[in-house]
C-alpha cells in the first residue's frame, strides 16, 4: 500500500484525511497554499447536520466545532431594492440546526486535527495520472489512490471526465466591511446577524455577518459575459449598476474596504458522473460545482469525504469501495445541483424577491 494522495487541501480534502487518520489509514494532501491562512478562506458558513455536521461528528471534532460555531448566524432577511423586509427570521424560529462557521475557524479545526506532515503545505501538483503525480519540484509521487479535492477547477478530473465549468451567467462583486458595530453601525443593523438578501430585476445585494466584526457582500450581476464583472471592479460603476437601490443598501458597497473581488459563477452540468476509472476518484467541487444558491458546496465536500473514508475503511479493495462511494455521490450532487441552479434563477427573476419569499414561507411551514 503506498498511500491515498489527496490532490486539494480545502475543506473536502482535509475532512477526508481527518476521518481517514481517524479510522487509522493514512494518506498526504498536496495543497498549493502555503499555509492555511495564505489567502482569503471565504465567508460564512451554514453547516447542515445530514452533511456537514455529520462529517464534523464522523471526523471526532463535533465539540470542538461547537465551540467556534455561530448560533445566531442563521438568522435571514429578504429585502426588496427599497429596502422593505418581505421576510424574516431569528435563528431560534429556523430551527437552530444549522450553525454558522467561518471557513477560516473550520479549516483550522481540520488542520489542527490531522498530524504533523500530513498535509504537505505550498506543493505544487503539475501533472496527474492515476496512480502518479508529478510536483513542481519534479518529485514524482506514487500512490494506489489519487483524489481530487482540487476545486473547480480541478487537475484530477480530466482523468474521469472532459466535463468543465460553465459559466452561470451571472457574477458576483465581493466586498468586506470591518469593524461594523462601531463603523458601520446603519449597515450592521440593515443585515442583522445573519444572512440579508436584497433582490430585484437580475440584480442583488447579498450579505452576510461573519465573525470578528466583519460583513461580507456579493453583489450579484446577471451579464453574458464572465469577463464583463471585471469592470465593476470600480466602486463608482458598481454604485451607477445599484442606482436604484435604497441608500441604505447602497452603502454596503460605499463603504466597504478598498479592495473589490469579482467572482464570475460557474457551474459543471447538472447531472455531472462518470464512468469508473481505477485508483481515481473526486469530492466537491472538482466532482460537482454549482452557485452558491443552495449553500449546499462545503456540505457536500465534508459529506464527500467523510462518505468516501468510511467506504475506504469498509472494503478491503480501494475499487468496491470507490464504486459505492460513487454509486451515492452521483445522484446527490445532481440534487444539489438542480436545486442550486433552479434557486439561481429564482433570486435574479424580474419580479424578485417574489419567488425567494414564497419559497422560504413554504420552507418555514414545514418546520
Amino acid at each position: 500500500m503506498t498511500g491515498i494522495a489527496i490532490v486539494g487541501g480545502g475543506l473536502g480534502g482535509l475532512t477526508l484525511a481527518r476521518v481517514l487518520h481517524t479510522r487509522g489509514i493514512a494518506s498526504t494532501v498536496y495543497e498549493l497554499d502555503t499555509t492555511p491562512t495564505a489567502r482569503d478562506q471565504g465567508g460564512t458558513l451554514d453547516l447542515h447536520e445530514e452533511s456537514g455536521l455529520r462529517a464534523l461528528a464522523e471526523a471526532g471534532l463535533a465539540a470542538q466545532f461547537r465551540a467556534v460555531a455561530r448560533e445566531e448566524g442563521e438568522a435571514l432577511r429578504i429585502l426588496d431594492r427599497d429596502g422593505v423586509v418581505h421576510f424574516e427570521e431569528t435563528a431560534e424560529e429556523s430551527g437552530g440546526t444549522r450553525p454558522e462557521v467561518d471557513r477560516g475557524e473550520l479549516k483550522r479545526l481540520l488542520v489542527e486535527s490531522l498530524p504533523a506532515g500530513v498535509v504537505r503545505w505550498g506543493t505544487k501538483v503539475t501533472a496527474v495520472s492515476a496512480g502518479r503525480l508529478t510536483l513542481g519540484t519534479g518529485e514524482v509521487v506514487e500512490a494506489d489512490l489519487v483524489v481530487g479535492a482540487d476545486g473547480a477547477w480541478s487537475k484530477v478530473r480530466p482523468l474521469l471526465s472532459a466535463a468543465v465549468p460553465v459559466y452561470s451567467g451571472l457574477s458576483f462583486v465581493e466586498a468586506h466591511l470591518s469593524d461594523v458595530d462601531d463603523e458601520h453601525p446603519a449597515v450592521a443593523a440593515l443585515v442583522g446577524p445573519g444572512s440579508m438578501f436584497a433582490l430585484a430585476g437580475g440584480k442583488g445585494l447579498i450579505a452576510q455577518r461573519n465573525g470578528g466584526g466583519r460583513i461580507r457582500v456579493y453583489a450579484a450581476v446577471k451579464n453574458e459575459d464572465p469577463d464583463a464583472v471585471t469592470g465593476l471592479t470600480d466602486r463608482a460603476r458598481l454604485l451607477d449598476v445599484f442606482a436604484g437601490f435604497d441608500a441604505g443598501l447602497r452603502a454596503l458597497i460605499e463603504e466597504s474596504d478598498e479592495t473589490l473581488i469579482p467572482r464570475p459563477i460557474h457551474a459543471l452540468p447538472v447531472g455531472h458522473r462518470w464512468a469508473r476509472v481505477p485508483g481515481v476518484t473526486l469530492l466537491g467541487d472538482a466532482a460537482h460545482v454549482m452557485s452558491p444558491f443552495a449553500g449546499e458546496g462545503a456540505n457536500l465536500a465534508m459529506l464527500d469525504a467523510t462518505e468516501l473514508a468510511l467506504a475506504l475503511a469498509a472494503h478491503d479493495d480501494d475499487e468496491s469501495a470507490l464504486a459505492t462511494y460513487e454509486a451515492a455521490l452521483f445522484p446527490r450532487a445532481e440534487e444539489a445541483a438542480r436545486e442550486s441552479a433552479e434557486n439561481l434563477e429564482a433570486c435574479f427573476r424580474p419580479d424578485a424577491p417574489a419567488a425567494l419569499v414564497e419559497q422560504m414561507l413554504a420552507h418555514t411551514a414545514h418546520h
